[in-house]
């Protein structure tokens, strides 16, 4: 058999085994291989290594298409000069993921404007990236797409698939009021994920003041009780990170 004719078998046996990236470019690989004087080993590996690689890739990104994050503020584009007050090392630990592995939690607390959601984000960002099942939403759409849900009686699916994640990141906690409904469900999705599944929430109210969104002070007892077990609270207390950002971004253009 000819090397034309083993090239295509090849390729066949590849997508048969839905090695589909390796067939994709095996016969780039393998020009590459000839030229190279490449032994057969070394030619497998480069070429298993490339199937791993595209399909890592393409799982992150289905990942983060999944999390529907509004924008995508990576780790990288975070500017700690500017906030000093913040403990670099334990967001950098963070990153890496253990906590989710702890299945702990991270309570982000500041005013408005301080980076938490940018925060939060990041740290879902890397979640996707270490194929992590991540969902984005603020608190107060979740509320109402629990609601509606209900409504609907399709309410254990949903709360099976925010069961399911191994991170959920509760935007804008405190900003808006719960309906007693909305405040009842959205417990009962943090209840269930207690020691089971990571939360990442970001606020602007101090636990103190939670009752305002909940209402019902034994629930919001009960709902801090859970949050605030060996979790990790990240006191935002700087002046705003954005403010300082966009002033940034003005001297540069004026220089």
């Amino acid at each position: 058999m000819n090397r034309a004719a083993d090239a295509l078998l090849l390729q066949h046996n590849l997508k048969a085994l839905n090695l589909t990236n390796m067939a994709r470019h095996l016969e780039q690989q393998l020009r590459q291989a000839r030229d190279g004087g490449i032994d057969y080993g070394q030619f497998l590996l480069e070429l298993t290594e490339l199937e791993l690689r595209i399909r890592c890739e393409s799982r992150e990104k289905r990942r983060l298409k999944e999390a529907k994050f509004p924008l995508l503020k990576p780790l990288e584009t975070f500017d700690f000069e500017a906030v000093p007050q913040l403990d670099k090392r334990l967001v950098r630990d963070l990153a890496t993921g253990d906590y989710l592995k702890a299945r702990r939690n991270v309570i982000l607390m500041g005013k408005s404007g301080a980076g938490k959601t940018h925060l939060a984000t990041a740290l879902g960002i890397e979640a996707c990236r270490q194929s992590k099942r991540v969902r984005f939403v603020t608190g107060y759409a979740l509320a109402n797409e629990l609601i509606e849900a209900r409504t609907e009686k399709d309410l254990n699916r949903l709360l099976g698939k925010y069961a399911r994640l191994d991170l959920l990141i509760l935007d804008e906690l405190g900003y808006v009021p719960f309906s007693k409904e909305g405040a009842e469900l959205l417990f009962q999705i943090l209840a269930e994920r207690h020691e089971r599944g990571s939360v990442i929430i970001t606020t602007n109210l101090g636990f103190a003041d939670w009752t305002q969104v909940f209402g019902d002070p034994n629930l919001t007892a009960a709902l801090l009780d859970r949050l605030t077990h060996r979790a990790h609270i990240i006191e935002c207390t700087w002046d705003s990170y954005r403010l300082k950002q966009s002033l940034k971004g003005g001297e540069k253009k004026a220089s």
